[in-house]
Parts: structure tokens; C-alpha cells; sequence
């Protein structure tokens, strides 16, 4: 929240209030004067919120996600007041991975196949429901994750071969006793004994199941893109690569060159224009909030792209300037936020974003609400 109250100062207003998410809980809600702008940021990275949350005594414990979001969605219907940033309803669609992938495919917008959102979907109850998907929808490759997770928390990139054998990649550390952490190491898994018993026990808070598409890569690793859209806009984007299928930057991804994947782009046939122009129709699904963080897929040769994710608190990409012709030209994420609430009102007030007690923890493993390397407002 630092960085974004640098850019209500640097916008020449006054500091924004701060309202942390431990006050919003314990209170049930807070209220806003009806001049007030309303931003809300991440309510992750803080142990005693994310413990009011979903009751983790261990924030680097990975189940729990779906009383997280039941909580954290009650907490946001507990906000009276002001002109927000961003809608309620909305958020809980973003916050679940079933919903929001059915809204993007109920717009064309490009996604993975999904067997668990849409008409019919299925509800897997553990590891065997999983294996039927595989079988039933020719799936030998799939994405299996929470529902209601966020920064890879439970994310498991499961691939199977003719002979029987099976993989998993994932940042999940399946404990002796069976508890599972987040890590900041990835890992592979193949024995289907560990597979199932880490697929059984978080399908309780919910699963989503997603075809592995084969992504491009850039220098020999996986690549993807983060595009921030703001307003209606493609501001920021940047390419992350890694190793593994689990591009995220906590997990040992590194920012590509974006020239390189534009170039690649125009080079397949394609026009960066189209490109940018797929995350701003996945953002229009959301007119009510002002920005989201858009994970864009880019399949093998750069030609063809899907929307992996729409993410609510994606704009922690520090240092990270505006595309040419974005209109966010020399801006941060959070600059070009503001300004695009001055040119909507004209004069305002300065934003105030709800939720930010400052306390940033280090973790071999990492806490499952978290939005970016930095980023920790609760």
C-alpha cells in the first residue's frame, strides 16, 4: 500500500486514510464519508488477519481457502460508503477461479478448457474425480487448483504418460503427517500416493481444473504475461519465465523481455494490438472495477492467446512504467490508477484504500494471500 499512497502524494493530494483489514473484521465492516474514494488492497501477508480469515494458526499453511473466502467476501459486503473502486460482487466472482472462468467463456473470451465451470460442471471430491476428469475429457495434462487460491497456493501442473506414471509440479510441501505448506520452492511429486493424498485434502475448499496448455517460451523457459489493465485500458504488462510451469515471481520467475515477445508476436502474424487487446476484453467482464491484473497465455509460436486468470490485486509490478500509447506513459501501476481517477471526476479526493498495516514477513514458506514478493497490506 506504500507505493500507492506515494501516488496520491505525488498526484499533489493529500495521504490517503488507511483502514486496515484487522479493524474491517473485527468490526464488521467500515464506514466512508460519501465523498470518499475507496481503493482496497490486499488483505494478505498479515498472520492475524489471514488467522481471522480462515483461523490459521500457521499462515503458511495452504488449507482453509474456502473459508477465506467466504469471510473476506462477507467482510466486503461490510464496506458503507464512498465511491469504490472496485464492486463487491464482482470481487467474488474474481475470487473464485470456477466463476470467473465461466464469465470470461461466457464473453469469447479465450480460455483453457475447463471440465469445473460453466453448464454441467463438475464438483471433484478428491483425487479419483480428478483421475475421472483426466480419463473422460482426454485431459493427460491439466491444471489442478483452489478455487479460491491466489499466488499459486495449491496450484498442482499434473501430466500423466501412456505408461501410468505421473507428475506433479507444485509449490506444495505435503508434510509426514499429511498438513500442506506453501513453499517457495517448487517440487516435483511422483508418486501418485503423494499426488492423492495433497489432491484429497484441498478438495474440500473447492477445485478448478484447467487443459495444461503448451505455452510459449522465451529463452528456453515457459513464458507468460501479466497485463495490468486500468480503467478499460492494457497500461503495464510484463513477461514472466521460469523453469517449471509456475511462472510466478515468488517462486523463482524472472521478468522476460517484453520487446522480444512483442517482436515474437508480430513475427507469428499476429499484432501486439490484438494481444493487448484479449486481457482488455477479460477486464471489460468487470466494468466495476477499476483495475485487475490479467494472466495472459501465450500458446507455442506466439500466434494464439487464452486468459489463465483475472486477478484483483495483480498491479504489484514495482518500478514497472507505462506501455507506449497507454496513456500511462511514465507511470506506475498505482500513478496510472490515480490518474485515472482525476480524469473520471475531474477533482476528488484522494483515494483511501482500505486495508494496509504494513508488516512484510520472511518465510521459506510463503503465505497463501499474497499478491507479490513485497506486497503485504492486511
Amino acid at each position: 500500500m506504500t507505493l500507492f499512497a506515494d501516488a496520491v502524494r505525488a498526484a499533489g493530494l493529500p495521504a490517503p486514510r488507511v483502514v486496515p483489514w484487522e479493524q474491517v473484521l473485527r468490526s464488521g465492516g467500515a464506514e466512508f464519508t460519501a465523498d470518499e474514494v475507496v481503493r482496497l488492497d490486499s488483505p494478505g501477508e498479515n498472520p492475524e488477519v489471514d488467522r481471522l480469515l480462515r483461523d490459521a494458526q500457521d499462515p503458511t499453511r495452504v488449507e482453509g481457502s474456502a473459508l477465506w473466502y467466504a469471510r473476506f467476501t462477507r467482510a466486503l459486503r461490510g464496506l458503507r460508503g464512498g465511491v469504490r473502486l472496485d464492486d463487491a460482487d464482482e470481487l467474488a466472482v474474481l475470487f473464485d477461479k470456477r466463476r470467473c472462468h465461466a464469465a470470461l467463456a461466457a464473453a469469447d473470451v479465450p480460455v483453457p478448457c475447463s471440465p469445473t465451470s460453466g453448464p454441467g460442471a463438475v464438483q471433484p471430491s478428491g483425487w479419483d474425480d480428478v483421475r475421472a476428469v483426466m480419463r473422460d475429457h482426454r485431459m493427460p495434462r491439466l491444471f489442478v487448483k483452489l478455487a479460491h487460491g491466489s499466488s499459486a497456493s495449491g496450484v498442482l501442473a499434473v501430466e500423466s504418460s501412456g505408461g501410468g506414471r505421473i507428475r506433479a509440479t507444485t509449490s506444495v510441501e505435503l508434510a509426514p503427517d499429511g498438513r500442506l505448506f506453501n513453499s517457495l520452492k517448487v517440487r516435483r511429486y511422483e508418486r501418485e500416493r503423494d499426488i492423492a493424498a495433497i489432491v484429497d485434502a484441498l478438495a474440500p475448499d473447492g477445485l478448478h481444473l484447467e487443459r495444461w496448455l503448451p505455452k510459449a517460451s522465451q529463452r528456453g523457459r515457459a513464458a507468460d504475461l501479466r497485463v495490468v489493465v486500468v480503467d478499460g485500458r492494457a497500461t503495464h504488462a510484463v513477461v514472466r519465465t521460469g523453469a517449471s510451469p509456475l511462472t510466478n515471481l515468488h517462486l523463482g520467475g524472472r521478468r522476460g523481455d517484453l520487446d522480444a515477445a512483442r517482436d515474437a508476436v508480430e513475427a507469428a502474424g499476429a499484432r501486439w494490438t490484438d494481444v493487448l487487446a484479449v486481457c482488455e476484453r477479460a477486464a471489460a467482464c468487470f466494468p466495476r472495477t477499476l483495475c485487475v491484473g490479467v494472466d495472459l497465455l501465450p500458446a507455442v509460436g506466439w500466434r494464439r492467446f487464452a486468459i489463465g486468470e483475472v486477478n484483483a490485486f495483480g498491479d504489484l509490478l514495482p518500478r514497472l512504467t507505462g506501455l507506449p500509447g497507454s496513456g500511462a506513459e511514465g507511470l506506475d501501476t498505482y500513478a496510472a490508477q490515480v490518474a485515472a481517477v482525476l480524469r473520471r471526476a475531474g477533482r476528488v479526493t484522494a483515494p483511501h484504500p482500505a486495508g494496509s498495516d504494513h508488516r512484510h514477513h520472511q518465510h521459506h514458506r510463503h503465505h497463501q494471500h499474497r499478491t507479490g514478493p513485497t506486497h503485504a497490506s492486511a
